[in-house]
């Protein structure tokens, strides 16, 4: 039987494909915003939840950091999805008509090349697959859509141009979310941390000190204001290794009792670029 996966956007969106690419029978579920999706999981009225944490040429999705702060649920896959984005059209329309691009503000951002080049005017959107719904229903016969090339097919739209991102290499990362942790198998793991520290000088350092020591690799580290107190922060750790591992489990000991704050997240195998 599929699982039901929450995720943000229309169908033919970046996040439903991410969710086909990790599981291997779903039941997508879209939803207009991230706090939905969150809400679905912990409602129990989906399975999943697949949410983009950050992206190759963008940068970290800050409001998914946020909501991850607030949610008692578990990290327990993590998945790579290439970005391709097409200029996408009513049928009909020229590249030359096209004076404004809807998407949503990651890609427009993953775009802005091209479009000052073609001298385009952006405007934001709820979600790139989102944008070819709002040019076909409305349609816009002057504006195109920036989205994936699945997209374009499923709302039976004209592409005018593809693979229009300013980098090639253009990868969103996903975390897989859900009410429990899973069991570790076979793999490479890592593990997801979040904290926050007293504010005096060498915190941090003291924490960070305790990565270098038992030799565990980071692979991200991302600061997000606390909300409550002014130029305090909490901070988003990713390693590797499993929390049950030995050297791990040392390593989040020691660190909780540095911090005010310590929430481990997950532990999930590593995901491989496609």
């Amino acid at each position: 039987m599929a699982c039901r996966v929450a995720f943000q956007g229309e169908r033919g969106a970046y996040s439903e494909m991410a969710v086909l690419q990790y599981f291997l029978k779903a039941d997508p579920v879209p939803h207009k915003s991230f706090h939905d999706v969150f809400e679905a999981v912990e409602k129990k009225k989906v399975d999943f939840a697949v949410v983009p944490v950050e992206n190759s040429i963008e940068g970290s999705v800050g409001e998914v950091y946020d909501l991850l702060l607030q949610t008692k649920m578990s990290a327990v896959g993590e998945v790579y999805q290439r970005v391709r984005h097409c200029l996408i059209a009513n049928q009909g329309v020229e590249i030359k008509d096209i004076k404004s691009a809807y998407s949503h503000p990651q890609a427009l951002g993953q775009c802005r090349n091209y479009l000052q080049e073609k001298n385009i005017d952006p405007v934001a959107a709820y979600d790139t697959a989102g944008s070819v719904k709002i040019i076909k229903e409305k349609k816009l016969m002057d504006s195109a859509a920036i989205a994936s090339k699945r997209a374009a097919e499923l709302y039976g739209m004209q592409i005018l141009d593809e693979g229009i991102e300013d980098r090639k290499s253009n990868y969103t990362r996903f975390l897989v979310l859900c009410p429990r942790a899973k069991a570790a198998g076979k793999g490479s793991y890592k593990t997801s941390i979040i904290f926050s520290i007293k504010h005096e000088p060498g915190a941090l350092f003291a924490i960070l000190g305790e990565f270098a020591a038992s030799n565990l690799n980071l692979t991200k580290i991302e600061s997000r204001p606390t909300k409550e107190t002014p130029w305090e922060y909490n901070f988003y750790v990713d390693f590797e290794g499993h929390a049950k591992d030995r050297t791990v489990s040392s390593v989040i000991k020691k660190i909780k009792a540095k911090t005010s704050y310590f929430r481990l997240l997950g532990s999930y195998k590593k995901a491989e670029f496609q």
